[in-house]
Order: structure tokens, then sequence, then C-alpha cells
């Protein structure tokens, strides 16, 4: 009896570590009004949250945000904008894998990590009329609120 009891909690372990998806980042600071949209919710953002693929940053007028991504990309978001995390995959065995960052608006400034170290173009970011490819390097986008209609 007891060992059926414990084979089933460790089957629902399983199955609930799978169900889980794995963080992609966190949180490092957090200034004035800044929320994540996630499967539906807003969540205030707060440091040392985890973000996760498809998340969508919003910060207010007086807010910004700064993440750490896994492999070591640093992101931060000013005030108005909104950036969607839309793909994110990262192997740290061999330091490869695929980043999109789609700004909606606002202002987004990044320092590149592993991902494009390794696999130049595998990280990329969208905006309303542009895909940029990025090869390693540091660089700043602004989308003004008029462009993302």
């Amino acid at each position: 009896m007891w060992f059926r009891f414990f084979v089933a909690l460790l089957l629902l372990q399983a199955i609930a570590a799978q169900a889980d998806p794995a963080a992609i980042g966190q949180i490092k600071t957090v200034s004035g009004t800044a929320a994540i949209q996630r499967n539906g919710a807003e969540i205030p953002a707060k440091i040392g949250d985890s973000v996760f693929e498809a998340d969508v940053i919003d910060t207010g007028a007086d807010g910004s945000i700064g993440i750490t991504f896994i492999d070591n990309t640093v992101m931060s978001a000013g005030p108005d904008s909104e950036v969607a995390l839309a793909q994110y995959r990262f192997d740290s065995g061999n330091f490869t894998g695929a980043m999109l960052t789609d700004i909606r608006k606002g202002t987004l400034t990044m320092v590149s990590g592993d991902i494009a170290r390794s696999s130049p173009g595998a990280m990329q970011v969208k905006t309303p009329s542009a895909m940029l490819g990025v090869r390693g390097t540091r660089f700043a986008i602004a989308v003004p609120a008029a462009a993302s209609k």
C-alpha cells in the first residue's frame, strides 16, 4: 500500500515538473510601474522574479525594468515600453540557442550574451518596421508609440 502511494507521488511530481516551464531569466532591477503579462494575467514586476518565454514586459510612464537571461544577455526597457519575449531557448552545455524579442513600443537596450556570441544571427529583435539580427554587441532601440499601431 505505501509502495503504491510512494510511486504515485513520484509520478505526480514528475508530471508537475514537466508542466512547469523553465525560467529564461530573472528581473534584476525595477523602478516605477512595471508588470509582466503572463497567460492573460498581469503580474507586478518585482526584483528576483523569473521571466518565461512568451511573457510580455510592460512599463508605465515612470517605469523601467532590467532583466538578465540565463545566457547572460542583459536587457533593459525604459518608460512606456512593451516588449514580448517571443522565443527563447538556450543549451548551457554547448552555448547554443535562439532568442526573439519583439519591442512593440518604448525603448530597449541590450547587451548580448552567449547566444549571440556562439551563434551569430540566432538573436533577433523585431520592431513594428524591421527585424534586426544581433551578432554580439550592445545596442539601443526606440519605437515611438505611434509606430506600434
